[in-house]
């Protein structure tokens, strides 16, 4: 293996021409040098740290599609007045426009459409109570 280098300004041509244990046999600038050289053990590298990713870097495991909620929709009074009946009950499937309560308002029955397809899921109101405009009545999933 051959070096070049400087010292002191001077410039120096080193070639290694053996290279046993701590001995080791030079040439430079044409002449041979044989020198004992103290070689320091290699410092031992530290280890890499172990990084254990959290549960939140670890990449999840694909899941099955899971049921979404059901989306609730709440059927609510159109108008003051006082429930004259009630056409269905929990549990009941319902299409949108299908009749579901009777209010009366101002003397008059007024009936409750259903504004969308579902089922049931409860019944704000009950025959003989008043509601006002914008009340829950029914609330379909």
């Amino acid at each position: 293996m051959a070096y070049k280098f400087k010292l002191n300004g001077k410039r120096y041509e080193a070639n290694v021409v053996s290279d046993t244990d701590n001995i080791i046999e030079i040439e430079l600038n044409g002449k041979r040098y044989t020198v004992e050289v103290e070689r320091e053990q290699p410092k031992p590298r530290p280890a890499a740290p172990i990084i254990t990713p959290t549960a939140a870097q670890m990449p999840s495991a694909p899941t099955q599609p899971q049921n979404k909620p059901a989306k609730v929709k709440k059927i609510t009074s159109p108008l003051p007045g006082v429930v004259l009946d009630v056409k269905v009950q929990p549990g009941d499937a319902v299409k949108r426009g299908q009749v579901v309560m009777i209010l009366e308002a101002m003397k008059m029955e007024n009936e409750i459409e259903a504004t969308d397809d579902g089922i049931v899921s409860s019944i704000s109101k009950s025959k003989g109570d008043s509601v006002m405009e914008g009340d829950t009545l029914i609330v379909l999933q």
